[in-house]
C-alpha cells in the first residue's frame, strides 16, 4: 500500500522543479548557550504556469530544504501566461518594505530580474520578463510580493467571463486594435 502511495506522489511530482532561493542560520540563545538552527525558502514550479514557496525550519540545511519543498508543493498557485512565455499585462505589488513592478516583454527579452525573482520566473515558465524591485531586497519580502501579484493576474479569457463579452472584445480593448484583428488573435 505504501509504495503505490509513494508512486503515485512521484508520478504526481513529475516535472516540478525546485530551487532554494535562500538559506539563513539563525540561533536561539537559551540558558546553557546558543541553539544554532537552519531557515530555508524554496520555491517549485511546472515550468508551465504553476509555482508555489514555501519555507522550512531545521537543526540541519537538508532537513530544513525538505520541509520547504514540501510546504511549497502544497502550497502552488496557477499563474495564466500569455503565448506560455510571459505575463498578460505590468503589475505592481508590495509586501513589508518591498515593492516590485513586473512588466511582460516582447519574444527575445529574457527574464531580466535579480536574486530571488529570478528563481520564481524560473520555476513559473516565464521566458520574457522585466521586474524592479524597490526597497527591500530581503528574499522573503521580495518572493511574497511576487506571489500576491500573481494571484491579482488576470488572463483575457477570465476577464471575458466575468464581464460576459467576448474575449475577442477585451483583446480588441486592450491592445487598441481592430474586433477582427482581435478576434483572429484570441482564435
Amino acid at each position: 500500500m505504501a509504495r503505490f502511495e509513494d508512486k503515485k506522489l512521484q508520478d504526481k511530482d513529475m516535472g516540478i522543479v525546485d530551487k532554494l532561493v535562500s538559506i539563513n542560520r539563525v540561533s536561539k540563545t537559551v540558558k546553557g548557550g546558543r541553539n544554532m538552527s537552519f531557515s530555508a525558502l524554496v520555491v517549485v514550479g511546472d515550468k508551465a504556469g504553476r509555482v508555489g514557496f514555501g519555507k522550512g525550519k531545521a537543526l540541519e540545511v537538508q532537513s530544513a530544504v525538505q520541509k520547504a519543498t514540501k510546504a511549497a508543493k502544497a502550497k502552488m498557485i496557477r499563474v495564466p501566461l500569455k503565448e506560455g512565455r510571459t505575463l498578460h499585462h505590468d503589475i505592481e505589488s508590495k509586501f513589508g518594505a518591498s515593492k516590485l513592478i513586473i512588466r511582460s516583454a516582447v519574444p527575445g527579452t529574457g527574464i531580466i530580474a535579480g536574486g530571488a525573482l529570478r528563481a520564481v520566473f524560473d520555476c513559473l515558465g516565464v521566458q520574457d520578463v522585466v521586474a524592479k524591485a524597490q526597497g527591500s531586497n530581503s528574499p522573503h519580502n521580495m518572493v511574497r510580493a511576487a506571489f500576491g501579484a500573481f494571484e491579482r493576474m488576470n488572463s483575457p479569457k477570465s476577464v471575458a467571463a466575468r464581464r460576459g463579452k467576448p474575449v475577442a472584445e477585451i483583446i480588441a480593448a486592450r491592445d487598441g486594435k481592430s474586433a477582427a484583428t482581435a478576434e483572429a488573435t484570441a482564435e
